[in-house]
């Protein structure tokens, strides 16, 4: 079912709030992961304000959709939703990363309420995520996984071995999202390990694909309609995204990957990204 428009609206202004959000808290920590997290705003703004079965209050609710974020270096994007999704007070954010924290650079799964899997080492979280939707077939259970994956992360044997076994399974609760932003910590993924064609390569591994700009709120909410709706296996929406897209002096730049924000740079990111 398209997007109304009213939730379009409200969806696009979250989009922006939340990339406020990141970069409050980079400038807070001193430092995080920012380019990668504000790439994938679309994808778990929709995930987690529409299409997951989640309970915020009850965050270990047996039959509540899984979410696994592979490219694990994202926790800063993935805390803020969590935050702003009340799975644990917002302030908890003025700590990131500081000794003592729940929420570490990575998110641990034991200490960051909402967190289903421990990532960070590159490869591993869709072969979780597998695990976890091989899980529900055998107890009987309805939810699904959704699993976001990275360009470079993709350079992982793991996550091919992960593919074949789930098209080998026929896993069909289980819903991948590549965050197709060309840019990893050593440059332009092109450059360092070519992946295109990416989308000829996920259909040889017998996966169902779609493709479309990872930004546009109504293109991402259809493919991801149409993943949850394909029964015959697995799925991915290949999302085309922005490396730091919102803050006009990180957009394209490998150099953001990783970053700090002192005050004034936090002001021009804000200004950038707008809609106080």
């Amino acid at each position: 079912m398209a997007l109304t428009t009213e939730e379009r609206e409200r969806f696009r202004k979250l989009c922006a709030s939340l990339r406020r959000d990141m970069v409050d808290v980079t400038g807070w920590s001193g430092g995080a992961h920012i380019g990668g997290s504000l790439s994938m705003v679309e994808m778990l703004v929709l995930l987690y304000w529409k299409y997951m079965k989640i309970d915020p209050a009850n965050p270990k609710w047996e039959d509540r959709d899984r979410f696994v974020l592979s490219k694990g270096h994202g926790g800063l994007g993935h805390a803020v939703v969590l935050g702003r999704r009340v799975f644990f007070p917002f302030d908890e954010l003025k700590a990131f990363n500081k000794t003592g924290s729940n929420l570490g650079m990575h998110l641990d799964s034991k200490k960051a309420v909402g967190c289903e899997v421990s990532t960070g080492s590159m490869g591993h979280g869709l072969s979780e995520a597998l695990g976890m939707a091989l899980g529900a077939r055998v107890l009987k259970k309805s939810f699904r996984v959704f699993c976001v994956i990275g360009d470079g992360e993709s350079n992982e044997g793991s996550i091919w071995e992960a593919a074949m076994a789930a098209a080998h399974h026929k896993v069909s609760n289980l819903v991948a999202l590549l965050d197709r932003n060309h840019f990893m910590i050593d440059g332009n993924t092109e450059d360092v390990m070519s992946l295109d064609p990416v989308a000829d390569k996920w259909r040889a591994f017998n996966w169902q694909v779609w493709e479309v700009d990872g930004h546009d709120l109504d293109a991402l909410s259809d493919a991801i309609e149409a993943a949850i709706a394909w029964d015959k296996g697995p799925a991915i929406v290949i999302c085309n995204t922005v490396k730091g897209k919102g803050v006009d002096f990180m957009e394209n730049k490998a150099a953001w990957h990783y970053g700090g924000l002192s005050a004034d740079l936090v002001a021009k990111a804000k200004a950038s990204i707008g809609e106080e």
